[in-house]
């Protein structure tokens, strides 16, 4: 009996980790000392930590959501990478179904300067205050060839780039764009006249899926080409606010090159901040265009 436990005392003496009893190891955890296994070590400055510790906070490792995967912009990979650009469409589409079922609705939406036009007091407008618009023209169509058309855009490149940049960054290099776009056709168009639609945005997202490409050096003659195809229908088909797709698509390539050539040590900070400076042009243009109207 005695020579027994003597046994079994030796084979304990051999470390195994806290969390899998039957896996030795040699290395032990450098804040709390516990044996790990290669599965749980958590890589810290100095050696290596265990999950435990890791949650705990303790300031000489990473946090655990740095052990998490990673975009190419530094973004949290999701289950479904697709998701805000789902949301985004069906928020285009119920817009789009609450404007065909009030078609006075539309007047309330779209984005305008100022109505009626002088020689009337004006009563409704961005110029009137009604900035809210920026944000509703956005999500508003009228004709069922122009919701298709942006959806589809939005879907085939909106998809993809959401995956590679996270659903913040992603998010708010959208509105970015659109709110850009709008401004410049506030800015540039005639104040009576009336523009709606996803365009802005989508060309944003057009141009930092160029950036992107260009970034992981992939084939970018067919985003150019679909770019250049979206160009030519801009500038050749009549009704079409030119400003809105040119401010979305600067907004774009500015906000998407900061987006993954920002360096990891300051990714957020450079990113959200170009965010930030594109807004402030979006304001200076409001308030120039709004200080001629009134």
């Amino acid at each position: 009996m005695d020579h027994a436990a003597d046994r079994t005392h030796d084979a304990r003496s051999v470390p195994v980790c806290y969390r899998h009893p039957d896996r030795e190891t040699g290395v032990h955890c450098t804040r709390c000392e516990r044996p790990i296994c290669p599965e749980c070590m958590v890589s810290a400055s100095v050696g290596f930590q265990c999950p435990e510790c890791v949650r705990a906070g303790s300031g000489t490792g990473h946090s655990p959501v740095a052990s998490r995967p990673r975009t190419v912009a530094g973004g949290t990979v999701t289950a479904d990478p697709r998701l805000v650009t789902k949301i985004l469409i069906a928020i285009n589409i119920a817009v789009f179904i609450a404007v065909r079922a009030e078609s006075s609705l539309v007047d309330h939406l779209v984005l305008i300067g100022e109505w009626p036009p002088k020689p009337y007091q004006p009563t409704m407008g961005v110029a009137e205050g009604e900035y809210y618009r920026f944000l509703s023209s956005m999500f508003t169509h009228q004709e069922i060839w122009h919701i298709a058309f942006n959806m589809l855009s939005l879907w085939w490149i909106g998809g993809p780039l959401e995956a590679a940049l996270g659903r913040a960054r992603y998010l708010a290099l959208y509105f970015v764009s659109g709110l850009a776009g709008g401004a410049l056709t506030y800015l540039l168009e005639g104040p009576s006249t009336a523009s709606l639609g996803a365009s802005g945005a989508i060309f944003g997202l057009f141009g930092a899926t160029a950036v992107l490409m260009r970034r992981l050096n992939y084939d970018m003659r067919p985003v150019i080409a679909l770019l250049v195809i979206n160009l030519i229908i801009t500038f050749g088909w009549g009704g079409i606010a030119w400003q809105a797709h040119i401010g979305g698509l600067v907004a774009g390539v500015v906000t998407g090159y900061a987006m993954v050539h920002a360096p990891r040590e300051r990714r957020s900070l450079i990113q959200y901040g170009t965010c930030a400076l594109v807004l402030v042009a979006v304001v200076v243009m409001v308030l120039v265009r709004t200080a001629q109207l009134t």
